[in-house]
């Protein structure tokens, strides 16, 4: 039942946390109706759209996660299949929007695993996998750092803010990374040269944040892919006189040598979550 519980909180509801389960809504729902009981008091929020904890479920879920981490560590202590170790996984700023749910699902199976995530540039973190600095990687290919896994493939898409028409502005004001580092600043300039619409570099940041900031200003407008969107900005396209734009690849590098145990785990729940799923 606390599993079930703490599924419907993360996933936001009864059908994702019956799916993540593998169990018909009904039995959820049953779940949680019986938990509710058993402790004589409301968990979830009644009449909004998520599953929002009440306080009292608030204070449940805290306990809930401990129990489930002693008990997954319990269970992997008595089959002596349990995992320990670190795992030191690189990540753009611009791809955290896919960690919650893998590294949830992740430290739930292997709470014996310490976990260690450093972001950084694609540039970077592959170098940093190449030399052992790091056992993971998710990365943009790019010309500067090919290769790997690739795990997704995604369009890239012209960005503004809502409420302001930055895009009519000539030269186009731009909110990019810097130079040599970053395939959205080559093919954001490659595509505008092409079409000979004129542009500037308005705002350089390495990081999503200081990108998107910029953009929610009014100051510029930047190149990213639709998981990366927040609440704020929308997409602009050739309605806007803006040309199109091509994929960019997401992809996982492993660091030489044999890998250890928690790092081909991690990796396949890396896999699975950002072949199959969309970010969160």
């Amino acid at each position: 039942m606390l599993n079930t519980f703490v599924s419907v909180v993360d996933k936001g509801g009864f059908t994702a946390a019956a799916e993540q389960l593998n169990m018909a809504q009904s039995t959820v729902s049953a779940h949680m109706r019986r938990l509710e009981d058993t402790l004589n008091c409301r968990l979830l929020q009644r009449g909004q759209k998520a599953a929002t904890p009440t306080p009292s479920g608030e204070r449940l879920l805290a306990h809930a996660r401990q129990m489930l981490r002693q008990n997954a560590l319990a269970w992997q202590d008595l089959h002596e299949r349990r995992l320990g170790g670190a795992v030191r996984l690189g990540i753009p700023d611009d791809y955290v929007v896919y960690l919650p749910d893998a590294l949830s699902e992740f430290e739930a199976l292997f709470p014996g695993v310490e976990l260690e995530v450093r972001c950084g540039l694609s540039i970077d973190l592959v170098q940093d996998v190449k030399t052992g600095a790091l056992d993971l990687a998710i990365a943009t290919r790019q010309p500067s750092s090919p290769g790997g896994e690739v795990l997704r493939r995604e369009p890239m898409v012209w960005a503004g803010a809502a409420g302001y028409d930055t895009h009519h502005r000539s030269p186009l004001p731009l909110a990019v990374s810097r130079e040599g580092v970053c395939i959205f600043r080559e093919r954001a300039i490659a595509a505008l040269d092409a079409a000979g619409i004129d542009w500037r570099i308005a705002y350089a940041s390495p990081s999503l944040s200081g990108l998107s900031a910029a953009v929610r200003a009014g100051l510029a407008i930047t190149v990213l892919t639709p998981s990366m969107l927040g609440p704020e900005l929308r997409v602009l396209g050739t309605n806007e006189g803006l040309p199109d734009l091509q994929d960019i690849e997401i992809t996982l590098h492993r660091s030489p040598g044999r890998p250890s145990e928690a790092t081909q785990q991690l990796a396949h729940q890396l896999q699975a979550h950002i072949k199959g799923n969309q970010p969160r």
